[in-house]
């Protein structure tokens, strides 16, 4: 009888792992059966994740992002910023495939990555949009209503609460997952940004999510008058 291989199996233990941590329905878990199995045959000529992270892909990869989910548990219209793989977003539309309304745009420049996202969207029945684009050339033109907008491994904070403020004025909520280096970020930000911040520690590893629901563009203080001619002496 064929054992199975110690890959296989620490990947059970890891999928597993990750489900006890972010649990879903049995519809769910088989749609992202079925996206992991596609990504593992892609990964070979396209790289969609580090290699390296293969082998706790449902820790490192699919519960993380799930635990945005009950961040905002009404949220019905998602916003992926960066897709790349397809996390966060395509795990999303996994999850709310059953969700009537529910929609989630994966925003990615990739051709390679976009024609992915797209079979992966494909053989699970998930309510997706692809739109191969610049995020900056596309976040001003969603139609309708966004709920909320995600972003994972993609920018600096900064930049991505720039990409996000047209999305958040019409009342979007912004959910970033970030690693360890978040305080550094945050500091950065707010050289550009106001921004009320709350933190939530992830699941799944010593990583952060950033949770916005306001962005307000921080006005830039001009010397006056007297201040400049002192400047100048």
């Amino acid at each position: 009888m064929k054992q199975p291989s110690s890959t296989s199996s620490f990947s059970a233990a890891d999928k597993a792992a990750a489900l006890a941590l972010t649990p879903v329905s049995d519809q769910t878990e088989a749609r992202l059966d079925a996206y992991v199995d596609l990504l593992v045959r892609w990964q070979a000529r396209t790289n969609l994740v580090a290699s390296s992270t293969l082998p706790q892909l449902w820790t490192r990869h699919i519960a993380d992002s799930l635990q945005l989910l009950p961040l905002a548990p009404d949220a019905k219209v998602w916003v992926d910023l960066g897709s790349g793989g397809g996390f966060p977003g395509v795990v999303l539309a996994c999850a709310l495939a059953e969700t009537p309304g529910a929609a989630v745009h994966l925003v990615e420049r990739n051709s390679k990555k976009a024609a992915f996202l797209r079979e992966a969207l494909r053989i699970t029945g998930t309510p997706g949009i692809i739109h191969v684009a610049d995020i900056g050339d596309c976040v001003d033109s969603f139609p309708g209503p966004v709920d909320c907008v995600t972003a994972r491994a993609v920018a600096p904070l900064h930049q991505l609460v720039g990409f996000a403020e047209p999305l958040a004025a019409h009342g979007a909520k912004a959910l970033f997952l970030k690693g360890q280096d978040v305080e550094a970020e945050l500091t950065e930000a707010a050289k550009y940004w106001n921004l009320k911040p709350r933190l939530h520690s992830s699941l799944t590893g010593q990583g952060w999510i950033v949770e916005l629901d306001r962005i307000e563009r921080r006005k830039q203080v001009r010397p006056t008058p007297s201040a400049a001619r002192n400047d100048r002496n």
